[in-house]
């Protein structure tokens, strides 16, 4: 008989996001119900089994929960939260990941809990300092990401050089290709442009071995220049959601413009849902890398607050995809060579 393929193990916080638990256990059903996962929920047990009494399948389902006493808010300090609360879902979710009992974590709560919580108990990949996370943007630009976009506002040179690093190696693994290309985000193409960290940041890349080809302007974002944009989280932050609302301007624009005719507005508005490439919730629904926080020694999903069901489990199918194809390991390999070569 041929061997069953083992499920990668995804723990989920159940109490995290906009629309938590309904919608976050809806997802991890959905995703349980396919071939490849385990889903293990974690938060308050009361709720966890109230939500699941609404699925009679649940019960037949590779799916299981784990207890948590504590939810983190989302106006809280995310330092402070996971020191007084260790208890908390999110933190018992990454704590399931480094004692072996899961292979990755998903959440849609407070990005910056997930962030502080993955880096005190699962700690960070050697020549990481800092978690950064790619934003594919392969609805207008296909094979091109951001890294970082919202992570790390303030950015040290060797920093943006790690992250173009992580960059390489997603766009190796998620897109297939074999050397990517790497510009830095600056206001001007020529090496003397930008502000002082991206000046410092270019001879860094530049004698680095990875594929770089200088700086890029805001107007090459999207041309496909480069595979893999780097850029610190402040700005990267602002264009991706600049990159979020184009949709919704657009879809305003052309209302405008069509206003009083209404056989030409219901025929428009309905071409526009079916051919407009951002008319959706960012990168959830972009390609399986989108979310990764990459330089955390593991499988840290970061899913949108405002995620439904089927973006939920677009986010375990994306971390149980980051498993399968050994990121961390990857990366790992890459800042190792560096290192050894003196080049960071």
């Amino acid at each position: 008989m041929p061997e069953v393929s083992k499920r990668t193990r995804i723990a989920v916080d159940a109490m995290g996001g906009d629309h938590a638990p309904e919608e976050i256990v809806k997802g991890a059903i959905q995703a349980a119900q396919k071939d490849h996962v385990e889903v293990i929920l974690v938060g308050l047990m009361d709720v966890l089994e109230k939500e699941l009494c609404k699925y009679h399948s649940s019960g037949s389902l590779p799916l299981r929960c784990v207890a948590a006493s504590d939810v983190i808010k989302e106006n809280e300090s995310p330092s402070l939260a996971i020191r007084r609360k260790s208890n908390c879902s999110i933190a018992v979710a990454t704590k399931l990941v480094k004692a072996g009992e899961a292979d990755a974590v998903v959440g849609a709560g407070s990005s910056g809990a997930a962030a502080v919580s993955a880096i005190h108990y699962m700690g960070m990949v050697e020549g990481m300092e800092r978690p950064a996370i790619c934003a594919p943007l392969s609805s207008f630009a296909p094979n091109v990401l951001l890294v970082d976009f919202g992570a790390n506002v303030d950015c040290k040179p060797y920093q943006l050089l790690a992250f173009a690093v992580a960059g390489t190696v997603y766009a190796r693994k998620i897109f297939n290709i074999a050397n990517p290309a790497v510009g830095l985000l600056s206001t001007g193409s020529e090496k003397n442009k930008g502000n002082e960290v991206v000046r410092e940041t270019y001879p860094l890349l530049e004698k680095s071995d990875l594929n770089f080809i200088g700086n890029i302007e805001g107007s090459d974002i999207l041309s496909g220049r480069a595979n893999v944009i780097v850029c610190d989280g402040f700005v990267g932050n602002i264009i991706i959601k600049f990159y979020e609302s184009i949709g919704k301007y657009a879809m305003k624009w052309m209302e405008r413009k069509v206003n009083g005719h209404p056989l030409v507005s219901s025929v428009a508005r309905l071409s526009f849902n079916k051919i407009f490439p951002v008319n959706k919730l960012s990168y959830e629904s972009e390609d399986m890398g989108g979310g990764i926080l990459w330089g955390i020694d593991g499988v840290v999903r970061i899913a949108h607050g405002a995620s439904r069901a089927p973006h939920i489990a677009h986010a375990i199918a994306s971390a149980s995809n980051a498993v399968e194809t050994d990121l961390v390991g990857c990366l790992k390999s890459e800042l190792a060579k560096l290192r050894k070569e003196g080049k960071m």
